[in-house]
């Protein structure tokens, strides 16, 4: 999913956020946006998936704006997940199910997804009683579960081992290479942008300042 974004301006009471003239998130690739806390990577990524309508200027996907089924095909991934009270495999099965995938597919793509993220032995655990390493892991396996068109990650790996680390940077890339869904990722780990990322873009006091491309 190819996105435009056109005079973007959003404030908090009288204090300006996002000042963005024109910016581009190129289709199939991995883009990362970095920055300090409070240049509004979070605020850009929450307006970007739909949670935030409160602002000036247009965003476009695929050239069209933010409508249901657009809406359809993306996912936000925050570092504080929410998980379901229900089961792990039903938290993952659950958008396979509301788009009415039949259950046949649903369960061998959700054990697929199990093995391939290392947590088929949550299987049967509530998604309430995760650890937070677990829960990330779960809620990453959860987006990538129906092969989104584009996949929002707000600092989804923040605050776990090096392993799980490895294993969703792992999925995640296998994600962009094996569906061309676009990727954009917020993230404060520099290392972690240019191991994962084809560009990188950096906000600063609500400005881009800062576009890199391949590494």
């Amino acid at each position: 999913m190819h996105i435009q974004i056109e005079g973007l301006k959003k404030y908090y009471s009288d204090k300006l956020i996002l000042d963005i003239d024109k910016l581009e998130i190129e289709e199939g690739k991995i883009t990362g946006l970095i920055g300090l806390n409070g240049s509004g990577k979070s605020t850009l990524m929450r307006i970007i998936s739909g949670l935030d309508s409160d602002f000036t200027g247009t965003i476009k996907y695929n050239g069209q704006p933010l409508n249901g089924e657009v809406y359809k095909k993306m996912t936000l991934v925050t570092q504080k997940p929410y998980l379901f009270r229900s089961k792990v495999f039903d938290n993952i099965e659950y958008p396979l199910k509301v788009r009415r995938v039949d259950k046949g597919s649903r369960r061998k793509k959700v054990e697929e997804i199990m093995e391939r993220f290392q947590i088929e032995d949550l299987k049967d655990k509530k998604g309430h009683l995760l650890s937070g390493g677990e829960s990330q892991k779960v809620s990453l396996a959860r987006a990538l579960v129906f092969e989104p068109e584009l996949l929002l990650l707000d600092e989804p790996t923040s605050n776990i081992d090096p392993e799980s680390m490895n294993i969703m940077e792992r999925e995640i890339i296998r994600f962009n290479k094996e569906t061309k869904g676009t990727v954009l990722i917020v993230t404060h780990n520099l290392q972690q942008a240019k191991r994962l990322c084809d560009r990188i873009i950096q906000l600063d006091w609500g400005k881009v300042v800062y576009l890199d491309g391949v590494f």
